[in-house]
């Protein structure tokens, strides 16, 4: 368990947002879902509009088993390697 002291400022990390994308026309999307029950049927009817409104094509459902944790060593690089963006959601 870790412990915060809220009256401190928080560490500095070296984290930036990945530049936005020029066009999402026939852009490769891929799909994280956190293992609860439906949150893959919400990606892939989300994943649908994309295809259809800007020709995305979309790679194999990617997934992580526990909704509280973050995703898996590589499991981040291995979607980077196949996806130009990602959507993830939570199901239940």
């Amino acid at each position: 368990m870790q412990l915060y002291d809220p009256s401190v400022p928080p560490p500095q990390r070296g984290y930036t947002r990945a530049p936005a994308l020029a066009s999402l026309d026939g852009a490769t999307i891929g799909l994280l879902t956190n293992g609860k029950v439906n949150g893959d049927v919400l990606l892939e009817e989300t994943a649908a509009l994309f295809v259809a409104r800007h020709n995305c094509t979309v790679v194999p459902l990617f997934s992580k088993s526990n909704a509280s944790a973050p995703a898996p060593d590589g499991k981040l690089e291995e979607i980077v390697g196949q996806a130009d963006f990602l959507i993830t959601a939570m199901g239940d």
